[in-house]
């Protein structure tokens, strides 16, 4: 196949070996399985370099906003005169549906309602515990995981961009480690990403062939949402997928990514104006504001003096950061691609602070509606996560607003799109990171990462490994974490070589 690289094939065989490796039942293998062995890494990580990850997510934000602020910002990402690509929306919208879309719709309304019932500390009462619950849900899907993103797709964009490097991540350790990264190292540093990738996208695409069938539940009454059901789903869908992907970035991911917006929207606004809208909106500003009063605090919050809090922090905070940073190969690399022409300014500006309002928004609409039913209705909605899995809780909540069936519909098919965009992002991202950054790879390698992923979710489904592989993927952030704190010095690094070069130049033209 044209520009086949060797992370093409090292990263293909890795991936079927893990595949391999995680369809061996556990009666089997009991003490080798995937799940096992994963498991085992994964507690070790996040009880002993929990700090680690909270240090790194939080560094990535301090970086994001002194670009900024500092004489760098109006550096562009692309040659002198360059225009954006994209208007402003539907780069917006591209971003946005590649980098949060499914795990939005499939956390909004259940995520809140999950730290109401189990709050990160000690609460006095439940409307305190409410407050607390919103803020960490703003938390966890707010600057943070939009500064990992912003950090890596910078650099990627800057070095291709405007240095002509090629679209890789070992690229943007060049001004480090110059003509190594052509080598060995780099290609370990470029398969470590494709990894990330796969299992990442793989288990969200199983997460979302899930709630589909959910939604399928919820509307026939008749139709099981069982293994059979979510392997269809998921037939359908990468059927659905790799047609878009033959299409092109232009049209195929383009499309759908607007209409993604267009159905988000319209699902949120019919939520707010025909639910409780006074509640929702006063929750919304007064979270946004305890969000905002409180980011320091969070941002470096542990807890050595309490097991159970700590606990808390291990399974959502902490768990959360590496899950951003396994998937910052994949959404980074592709909102590198669709912001060529930006300046650094206006490129972080929109990717920290658009989607991190969204999502707040989203929350406040979704998971505000899920705790009112719950606190003010008596609709025992986190009953139903328990009884019925935590995609349940978006269908829940809409079952009890007006025009349900319509709702619920205009949900799933919601869940749709942004499956197929994250799939069809997904299959031109690896394309590029296995072609040597090719700009437009090879339809037959994207084909061949679409099955890969297709096959993945679908073969793990079955066995109910998609836990272990979301596990795998997060191991593979820690050294991405530590790839990450590089490509921060080595832009800062040739962003001073920039400013040096715009200063010679000035000086030789008076």
């Amino acid at each position: 196949m044209r520009k086949t690289t060797k992370v093409f094939y090292i990263s293909l065989i890795i991936s079927l070996l893990f595949i391999i490796w995680g369809i061996v039942p556990k009666e089997v293998w009991p003490t080798w399985n995937l799940a096992s062995i994963t498991t085992n890494i994964q507690g070790f990580l996040v009880t002993r370099f929990g700090w680690f990850y909270l240090l790194v997510a939080t560094t990535f934000l301090i970086f994001a906003i002194f670009l900024i602020v500092s004489k760098y910002g109006n550096i562009v990402l692309g040659k002198d005169g360059d225009k954006p690509e994209y208007n402003f929306i539907t780069w917006f919208a591209m971003l946005f549906s590649a980098g949060m879309g499914i795990g939005l719709v499939f956390w909004g309304a259940a995520e809140p309602i999950s730290h109401l019932t189990a709050p990160p500390y000690a609460t006095e009462s439940e409307a305190e515990a409410a407050r607390v619950a919103m803020q960490y849900s703003f938390f966890h899907w707010g600057f943070h995981p939009w500064a990992v993103y912003a950090t890596l797709a910078l650099a990627l964009a800057y070095f291709q961009f405007r240095k002509d490097e090629p679209g890789l991540i070992s690229s943007t350790l060049k001004p480090l480690y110059g003509d190594k990264m052509n080598g060995g190292l780099g290609t370990l540093i470029n398969v470590i990403a494709v990894f990330a990738t796969v299992f990442g996208v793989a288990t969200s695409l199983g997460l979302g062939a899930q709630q589909i069938g959910s939604g399928i539940e919820f509307l026939t009454g008749n139709v099981v949402n069982n293994i059979t059901l979510q392997l269809i789903i998921i037939g359908v869908v990468t059927v659905l997928y790799m047609s878009s992907a033959l299409t092109g970035l232009n049209k195929g991911i383009k499309y759908l990514s607007n209409t993604n917006i267009v159905l988000a929207v319209l699902l949120m606004l019919f939520v707010l104006f025909t639910g409780p809208t006074n509640f929702i909106m006063n929750f919304f500003t007064t979270t946004l504001g305890s969000y905002l009063a409180n980011l320091p605090e969070m941002s470096f919050r542990m807890a050595p003096f309490n097991e159970d809090n700590a606990t808390w922090l291990e399974g959502w905070t902490i768990f959360y950061w590496a899950w951003w940073i396994a998937w910052a190969p994949f959404v980074g690399m592709f909102i590198a691609r669709v912001s060529r022409g930006r300046t650094v300014r206006e490129f972080v500006l929109g990717v920290l602070l658009v989607p991190t309002i969204f999502s707040a928004l989203w929350f406040s609409v979704f998971g505000g509606s899920s705790i009112s039913l719950q606190m003010n209705n008596g609709i025992d909605v986190s009953g139903v996560m328990d009884d019925s899995g935590t995609e349940a809780a978006l269908f829940t909540v809409l079952e009890n607003f007006p025009l349900a069936t319509i709702t619920i519909t205009l949900a799933v098919l919601l869940i749709s799109t942004f499956f197929i965009t994250s799939a069809d992002s997904a299959t031109f991202v690896l394309g590029m990171q296995t072609t040597n950054g090719d700009l437009n790879p090879d339809v037959r390698i994207k084909v061949a990462w679409g099955v890969v992923q297709s096959g993945t979710a679908a073969v793990l489904l079955w066995q109910g490994g998609l836990e272990a592989l979301q596990t795998a993927s997060i191991i593979a952030a820690f050294p991405f974490a530590i790839i990450l704190i590089l490509v921060v010095i080595s832009v800062f690094k040739a962003f001073q070589e920039e400013g040096r070069n715009y200063t010679l130049k000035r000086k030789k033209a008076e």
